[in-house]
This record gives C-alpha cells, sequence and structure tokens, in this order.
C-alpha cells in the first residue's frame, strides 16, 4: 500500500472551512415543518421561467469552461456582513415559509441564509414542466431570535442563499425530518431512518494534499425539479464553478433506511489539474481503542467514522481503520475499478461512545458505488492530526490514473449509500470488528521500546464456526518495520478471533501492515491494512 506523507502548510485551507461548516449546519436546526398551503414568496415580481434540462445545464458549463475563470460575487455594504456567529445561531428558517408543502407533498425545501461565512450567494430555481423559475427569498423566509429581528431590515429581498436542505417523513409519517442539506463550497450531507449528522460529501475534490494547494469548487447554483405528488424520490440539479473547473450534477435522491442518492457529473477543465478526487468523503476521527491513551476523556470512542471500506470485483475486502496521525500523512490504495468504496461506522453501541449529546453510535456510513467502468486509479486516505472533535480530520476519494488536461471532459456516476450499513450482510467471510493498539511487548513487564502492539478482532463469517486448533494461519505482509510476534487465538465463548502482533519500526519512519486469516483453501476474513507512523 504505497503512501505518501503531505507537506503539513497544504491541509491548513480545508481543513479551516470543515471545522467550521458542522457548526453552521447545525445552527439552522430541524424543525418538523407542518403541512400547510404553500407560502407565496414575498416579492411581487415573479422572474420569468426559462426552458430547462439536464443537457442544457451541461453544454452552458462547457461554454463557460472554455472562457476565463470569474471570481465568486461577494456581497458588500449589506446588513449580511454584520452577521457575526453568534447572530447566525440565532436565525431559523421559518417552517410555514417552506416550499412545497401541502397535502400529498411528500417533500419540503427550505434555504440556508447568507452571512458570516457565507457571503457569495447562491441562486435556487424551481424546476417544473421542463421550466426552471428563479426562487425569490427575503427576510420574511426567517424567523430572528433573542433580539436580533431589531437589527433585520424587515421585508429585505435577498441576494442568494447560503445552500438548500429537503426535508420528509423520514422516521415517522407525522413529522418532517431534514434528510439532506447542501451548505458550503460543495458540501452536502444526508441521512437514513434513525441516523443523525456526521460525515459530509462534496461534489469534487481538487489538489487535495498536494503541493499545488488545494481548488475549492462550490455550487453556485441549485435547480429543485418540483416532485409529483406522493413521489418516493426528488431530483435536483447544481452548477459547480471554480478556477480550473465547471460541472453539471444531478442527483436522484431516494430516502429509506438507506437512503441512496444517484449523481451525475459532468466535468469540464479550463486548466490541467494534477488530481482530480472523484466522490470524496469528508469525517471525523479523534480517538478509539487505537490511540486513547492520548486524550483524558471519559467517553471510550469519539469518531464520526472509524475505518474505509473497499469492495473489490474478485469479491476480496479491504478495511482500513482510521487513525488521528501525529503528523499529517496519506494512503493510496491502488484499484481497478472497484465494486465500492467508503467511509464507515461500524460500532453501533452506546457503550462504545457514552456520549447521549453527540450519538456518534448513530453517525451514519457512506458507500460509494462506481457506474459504468472507472477503470484504474486509487482510493486516497487522508488523515490530518487534530485535537478536537469539531475538526473533520478525514478526506477520502477515487483519484482516476492520470493527470487532467486543460480542455478535457470527464463524465461519472456513481451511487451514495447513507444508513448505518451493516459490515459484513451475508458473507462467508469474517469482517474486522475491532482494532486496538498499545505498547509492545509482554504485559505485566517493562514495555519493550520500539515496538508496538496491534490487536485485530475478526467476527462472524465461516471463521466463527471453528474451533481452537483449526487448520488456519495468519497471512501478515509488512514494509517499513518487522514483525516480532504474532500469536492467533479464538476468544472462548465468543465468534471472534483475535490476531495479536507485535511490530517494530525506527524513529519516523511509516510502517504499512496487511493482514488476513486463511485456511482450508481459502481466505476467512476481510484483509486488515493499518500505517503506523512511528
Amino acid at each position: 500500500m504505497p503512501s505518501t506523507e503531505i507537506p503539513s502548510g497544504l491541509a491548513v485551507t480545508r481543513r479551516s472551512l470543515l471545522n467550521l461548516l458542522p457548526a453552521a449546519a447545525a445552527l439552522m436546526g430541524t424543525t418538523a415543518l407542518p403541512r400547510a398551503l404553500f407560502a407565496q414568496e414575498s416579492q411581487s415580481v415573479t422572474p420569468r421561467p426559462t426552458p430547462f434540462s439536464f443537457e442544457l445545464l451541461a453544454e452552458e458549463m462547457r461554454v463557460l469552461a472554455a472562457q476565463p475563470a470569474q471570481p465568486a460575487v461577494k456581497v458588500e455594504g449589506s446588513f449580511l456582513n454584520d452577521l457575526t456567529y453568534d447572530d447566525y445561531r440565532n436565525i431559523q428558517f421559518a417552517p410555514d415559509r417552506a416550499r412545497w408543502r401541502g397535502e400529498g407533498e411528500t417533500f419540503q425545501m427550505a434555504v440556508f441564509h447568507m452571512g458570516w461565512l457565507f457571503n457569495e450567494p447562491v441562486t435556487v430555481f424551481e424546476v417544473d414542466g421542463g421550466m426552471a423559475r428563479e426562487l425569490q427569498f427575503s427576510t420574511d423566509d426567517f424567523l430572528y431570535h433573542n433580539g436580533l429581528d431589531a437589527r433585520i431590515p424587515l421585508h429585505e429581498p435577498l441576494p442568494g442563499v447560503a445552500g438548500v436542505r429537503l426535508n420528509t417523513a423520514l422516521n415517522r409519517p407525522d413529522v418532517s425530518d431534514e434528510l439532506i442539506a447542501f451548505l458550503g463550497a460543495s458540501y452536502f450531507r444526508a441521512l437514513g431512518r434513525g441516523n443523525s449528522y456526521g460525515l459530509s460529501a462534496r461534489g469534487l475534490a481538487i489538489n487535495t494534499g498536494m503541493p499545488a494547494g488545494e481548488e475549492f469548487p462550490r455550487f453556485t447554483r441549485f435547480y429543485m425539479e418540483r416532485p409529483a405528488l406522493h413521489s418516493e424520490e426528488t431530483v435536483m440539479y447544481a452548477a459547480l464553478e471554480s478556477e480550473s473547473c465547471t460541472g453539471a450534477y444531478r442527483f436522484v435522491i431516494r430516502p429509506g433506511i438507506e437512503t441512496v442518492i444517484d449523481v451525475t457529473a459532468r466535468l469540464f477543465f479550463r486548466n490541467a489539474v494534477d488530481q482530480i478526487g472523484i466522490a470524496p468523503l469528508t469525517s471525523m476521527f479523534l480517538f478509539s481503542e487505537k490511540n486513547r491513551e492520548k486524550f483524558d476523556d471519559y467517553r471510550p470512542n469519539v469518531h464520526d467514522s472509524d475505518g474505509v471500506l473497499i469492495e473489490r470485483r474478485d469479491g476480496d475486502r479491504l478495511w482500513r481503520p482510521l487513525n488521528n496521525p501525529p503528523r499529517l500523512s496519506g494512503s493510496y490504495l491502488g484499484e481497478m475499478n472497484p465494486v465500492s468504496f467508503g467511509l464507515y461506522q461500524r460500532d453501533r453501541d452506546f457503550a462504545s461512545y457514552q456520549d447521549p449529546a453527540a450519538q456518534y453510535e448513530k453517525r451514519p456510513s457512506v458507500r460509494v458505488e462506481p457506474v459504468g467502468d472507472w477503470g484504474k486509479g486509487a482510493v486516497r486516505l487522508v488523515e490530518i492530526p487534530t485535537d478536537l472533535e469539531v475538526n473533520d480530520n478525514i478526506v477520502t476519494f477515487w483519484v482516476p490514473e492520470g493527470k487532467v488536461a486543460a480542455g478535457e471532459a470527464r463524465d461519472f456516476a456513481y451511487r451514495l449509500v447513507w444508513g448505518a450499513l451493516e459490515p459484513a450482510p451475508g458473507l462467508d467471510v469474517a469482517y474486522i470488528y475491532e482494532t486496538r493498539a498499545g505498547h509492545g511487548g509482554v504485559s505485566g513487564v517493562e514495555n519493550t521500546e520500539g515496538t508496538r502492539k496491534f490487536v485485530v478482532d475478526f467476527k462472524a463469517g465461516l471463521l466463527a464456526t471453528l474451533s481452537e486448533g483449526a487448520a488456519i494461519e495468519p497471512v501478515v505482509t509488512i514494509s517499513g518495520g518487522d514483525v516480532v510476534t504474532s500469536v492467533l487465538q479464538k476468544i472462548a465463548g465468543t465468534d471472534i478471533w483475535r490476531l495479536v502482533l507485535d511490530v517494530s519500526g525506527t524513529q519516523g519512519a511509516i510502517v504499512e501492515m496487511g493482514a488476513h486469516i486463511r485456511g482450508y483453501g481459502r481466505k476467512l476474513t476481510e484483509t486488515w491494512l493499518y500505517q503506523w507512523i512511528v
């Protein structure tokens, strides 16, 4: 598993934005929206509808890519510029102003207010019958709490919004829950049934962790297709713009126990790009059983996701537990057109987190399923050190082989599945239940200098039916270090087999490890991958 470290200065811009996005989304609240008649916009002038289709949007973005990039328009001289973090916390979209509210309407649409971090207007259109009409928003569409309303002009038209969100009856038929929210650059988050918000997806990553510095494309326009009555899915479109790229996106969203989003992306590059990241996911990993000794915290685990899972065409499954490394690092997991990859929260037990407010056991996993042949490339994982759980410090995405040339166009289609995804549904292979780590050597005696112990638990599958003494063996690979001891045993009274490795490495080295269990002519487990920065 080739790896590369990232110079420390490169992640600052990306991380600074991610630190603030979760808080910004939380400020808007998820107030249940009652069923009522549709609330009319406050403006008396209705914009004229224009023809719309995904093909027309893609053609427009193709033409834009042939022109010089235009800087994002920022609002100046407005009350919006004076809104602080505390002000933003006191702004709520008015429930009775939600679009598409009424009997038989499955989905309801709301928007996020501009101001604070969000000073670049986003335009929202409603698409109905192949025609797009710009939606107008004003201060009448929002509630301003705790005295903020005294500073807000009445009936003031807004130059745009910060983002959009959709609500639906996800968990119970009488409550319209927040389903998906697009807020900031090209970031968005969604929920499956019973989930609470955790990791985010985004439209595109450009030069993440590369020497040229990262570029952040943003969705500048959203086109919301008005759903038919009682529809079980909704469709939306987005225009993506950045210095090096433009794009047209189509999202088909189907809520449920697992919320499924089918994404089509057409990208047009005006500049050469060293690395693009397709279907990027970003999350937070602070600590678990592997690195808890660094944190004086009553909670056993703090993370939105605990690993990357890759499913290969030959049926092999790779599990890479996440880490909070001592310094910035990254890994490239080379693949050929994988079945899927994604960030998972496997541990669903409240006892593992002990945090009734954060409810980390309810954070969604997200599986990315490529549609069509994505060819040769790599799943890249970037891990950034952090001391705080408010920081998103994990990024993973697909990197197609080769650089992107100026004038090139690329199409990608994929499915995002959000929910409490099972570790290994119906599979014969055991999955990796837990990874633990600590000082190397024999317990109860002085620690062995320069070694670290890794404990990997394999659970379920055919392996669970075997007894101690079965003709099985661990297959361990390592680079950058050495395996000092290796012990495999079944934990009595459980369906768990435990592999214990003592590994040595020199100070500053990057040690890459892999392990699985084999026996009776077959591979019996997922492959465990891990990176130890000594």
